[in-house]
């Protein structure tokens, strides 16, 4: 009786649970039939999308003015193919060196026998050596690249924007700004760009770098003016326009533009410790650009005023101890004789603070106005001597292209002489030709050693007063002590070439 029970209690439940399920599965369809989902919601965006800065109208008008240079040079073929360049320093292996023997078989090897026997049918061919960028300043073809870019070439291929390729011609070069222009001569009218006042491109700015990178062709990158005025050792003309656009190998000699159109800068230089784009690259000004390009149009090169100077950097101790209000101007090392400086009586200590009345801020200053200016130009030179401006008139050299180097002669055994102590851990004696103190030794931790004075140099002059003695020398400290000065100026002579050092007189 039991048993029966529990199996009619069982049946009773499971017929309840299919009864559910039936109410349940009928209410599902009736949901879903019924339309009764729920409704999701809309996707999410802006009703005033951020206009973010396009630079696509700019591309758009310049990009037909911006090519691609592709540079061919003379090399030597043989009927062994092209003959391999010498690597730097390999003319000097010594004869047992494992690598002569590669070196006299491949490559151009300094010995006569190997030259002779070279065969007689070599001849020259021309072979690409490098490509870049370049633009149109011009409707008739004349086009601004780097000097670097057309180093060494013998012709030049200019590639359009649509693929075009046109030969061109060298108009001329100057390696001091790294700016070359080139002609390409066809019976068209070329879309071309303009320089911008780069007096008004501001930290910030926007730019846009169109060139030729690893020979892609025109690539587009865009960044900001990153810094203005920046030296990178590239010599008087060193300052240049920062950029972080991406510019890399082949963008050299490429623009880069305000988003006017204008070209602020060309691009010339990339600081890659690794080879590629860090974001830190360097443009040629536009007004220096512009200068230089119109020069070379006009002359085919670049000449340039000469003074025939040794200048170096005006301190805050050297100002002090001229009695200058400031650490600017370019002082005079040494007046090279017989050239124009010597030639109107300038001399080593001068301070040169200005040029045809505009000031001069530094030595960089000095020989970028002079380059400037036309050979054989008289002009007005202000300097700073015993303590007062004056005022001459120089007849400008031209500056050659060779550049000279004074060599330092082997010293030779000196006499003794009497050695006295003068003050500033100097040790000095009377120079060998009479004319200086010699530095004998200088006091470790001394004012002398933390300026810069070495053993060896030689002081001629002291505030612009000679000095043979060291009595001499503590007179002319006492004077300018007296006159409320708080350093000297040591005019120092090392290895031939004149320097100026101020020591704090205390």
């Amino acid at each position: 009786m039991s048993a029966n029970n529990n199996i009619r209690k069982t049946r009773t439940k499971l017929a309840a649970a299919v009864a559910s399920l039936a109410v349940a599965g009928s209410l599902g369809f009736g949901a879903v039939t019924t339309g009764t989902v729920p409704v999701l919601a809309d996707p999410v965006k802006l009703d005033q999308p951020i206009q973010a800065p396009s630079f696509g109208d700019v591309v758009e008008v310049v990009s037909p003015a911006v090519v691609s240079v592709r540079v061919k040079g003379e090399v030597r073929e043989t009927a062994g193919g092209i003959e391999q360049f010498g690597m730097p320093g390999m003319e000097n292996l010594p004869e047992n060196h494992p690598l002569r023997r590669f070196f006299d078989r491949f490559g151009e090897s300094p010995r006569e026998e190997f030259r002779q026997r070279r065969p007689r049918n070599e001849r020259r061919a021309e072979r690409p050596i490098s490509q870049g960028s370049g633009f149109f300043i011009s409707e008739d073809g004349y086009l601004v690249t780097n000097h670097h870019v057309i180093r060494g070439g013998s012709a030049y291929t200019v590639v359009m924007d649509d693929g075009t390729e046109i030969d061109a011609e060298l108009v001329g070069s100057d390696e001091r700004t790294d700016l070359a222009v080139l002609k390409v001569e066809e019976e068209r009218e070329f879309t071309y760009v303009d320089f911008a006042d780069d007096a008004k491109v501001r930290v910030g700015d926007w730019v846009v770098a169109v060139g030729n990178p690893f020979g892609l062709g025109g690539t587009v990158t865009a960044g900001i003016v990153s810094a203005r005025g920046r030296e990178i050792g590239a010599g008087v003309y060193d300052d240049f326009i920062q950029i972080d656009a991406a510019v890399n190998k082949g963008n050299s000699g490429g623009p880069a533009f305000n988003l006017s159109g204008e070209v602020v800068g060309v691009n010339t230089a990339i600081f890659s410790p690794s080879g590629g784009n860090v974001g830190i690259a360097f443009a040629i000004p536009a007004s220096l650009a512009k200068n230089v390009v119109s020069q070379l149009i006009e002359n085919g090169s670049i000449k340039r005023g000469w003074l025939g100077v040794q200048i170096q950097p005006v301190t805050e101790e050297i100002a002090e101890s001229l009695g200058l209000d400031e650490a600017k101007g370019a002082l005079i090392n040494d007046a090279t004789a017989g050239e124009p400086a010597d030639k109107a009586g300038i001399r080593a200590g001068d301070v040169v603070i200005a040029v045809e009345g505009e000031n001069i801020d530094s030595p960089k200053d000095l020989a970028r106005t002079i380059g400037d200016m036309k050979p054989n130009a008289t002009v007005e030179v202000t300097l700073w001597r015993n303590g007062e401006a004056q005022t001459i008139d120089v007849k400008l050299g031209e500056m050659t292209e060779q550049e000279e180097v004074a060599a330092a002669e082997p010293e030779e055994d000196r006499p003794e002489a009497e050695v006295a102590e003068a003050g500033f851990g100097l040790y000095l004696a009377p120079a060998e030709d009479g004319d200086g103190l010699l530095v004998t030794d200088v006091e470790a931790g001394s004012e002398a050693e933390d300026n810069g004075i070495l053993p060896g140099d030689v002081i001629r002059s002291v505030n612009s007063k000679e000095v043979k003695s060291v009595k001499a020398l503590r007179d002319a400290v006492d004077a300018a002590s007296d006159d409320g000065r708080s350093a000297v100026l040591l005019q120092v002579v090392r290895e031939g070439a004149n320097r100026f050092i101020a020591l704090p007189i205390g």
